[in-house]
């Protein structure tokens, strides 16, 4: 591991002047990938600023029809929140369904989000909720917000504050996940919103997260498992690694999507 300078800031203006005045500085978060990475020497970075003390950043409110989780705030407690075990049970689910409990105890939302692995639960439930990320700088729409494989609409040294989800009528989420690391092979989050029925999958796009919209139109007509019986995924722009090839990764997303609509309100997960 290259040397670097360790800073706790305890306000946001003190994170960002730390930011301003350093050669080559990273915000730290959960730093379950920034630290394996900077211990392989794959990453060298000037200046950790750890965000972990900064109060703004961490907990969950809700109204106006919408629920408020902040940046910082871990996936134990995203877990079991009541305000979001019972506003949207399946994002609560989500969390709980996150590798083991040390990661969960020590990752966050906003670290998850803003790295944007491919086979992270979290970005799918922004995808599918219709999420909101809040910024320092300003607000993205989720659809806007992640652009491909471990990349984002974050610019550098822009910090995310909090993440808005809409309260949806329902969601449910259902995940195939590898039985070593937990994440994703295939995880499907489906929700009926305001604006309609959004599904989005993880684990096995080629370019991260994505939305199925196939899927979205039969079940826009009819929302039930057996709606999207004639429907397909292509799998020209699906993943493939040693857990499965793009054609097996295709029908998958479908039986999730089935599973996921079978348990309204739910997060499943199979092995």
């Amino acid at each position: 591991m290259y040397p670097t300078k360790y800073h706790s800031p305890k306000t946001l203006p003190e994170a960002l002047a730390i930011f301003a005045a350093a050669e080559s500085p990273k915000y730290l978060s959960g730093g379950h990938t920034l630290l394996p990475a900077m211990k392989l020497r794959l990453a060298a970075h000037s200046d950790l600023i750890d965000l972990s003390g900064i109060e703004e950043m961490r907990g969950i409110t809700s109204g106006n029809n919408v629920l408020t989780i902040g940046a910082m705030t871990r996936h134990d407690e995203v877990a079991n929140a009541p305000a979001v075990r019972e506003i949207i049970p399946a994002l609560a689910g989500c969390a709980s369904s996150i590798g083991d409990r040390h990661v969960r105890h020590r990752g966050t939302i906003g670290g998850s989000v803003s790295n944007n692995d491919p086979a992270a639960d979290y970005p799918a439930a922004l995808l599918s909720l219709g999420a909101t990320v809040i910024t320092d700088q300003r607000r993205i729409a989720a659809d806007q917000f992640f652009t491909g494989l471990y990349e984002t609409a974050l610019q550098p040294g822009e910090i995310l504050l909090r993440v808005e989800f809409p309260i949806p009528k329902s969601a449910s989420y259902a995940k195939f996940r590898s039985i070593a690391s937990r994440y994703s092979v295939v995880g499907v989050f489906v929700s009926q919103t305001s604006g309609g029925v959004r599904v989005a999958v993880t684990g096995a796009g080629d370019g991260g997260v994505f939305r199925v919209k196939s899927f979205e139109a039969a079940l826009n007509y009819h929302f039930s498992p057996d709606a999207i019986a004639a429907c397909n995924v292509d799998p020209a722009h699906l993943m493939i690694d040693a857990n499965g090839s793009s054609e097996y990764r295709a029908n998958l997303i479908k039986v999730m999507a089935r599973r996921a609509l079978e348990n309204p309100g739910r997060t499943s997960c199979y092995n």
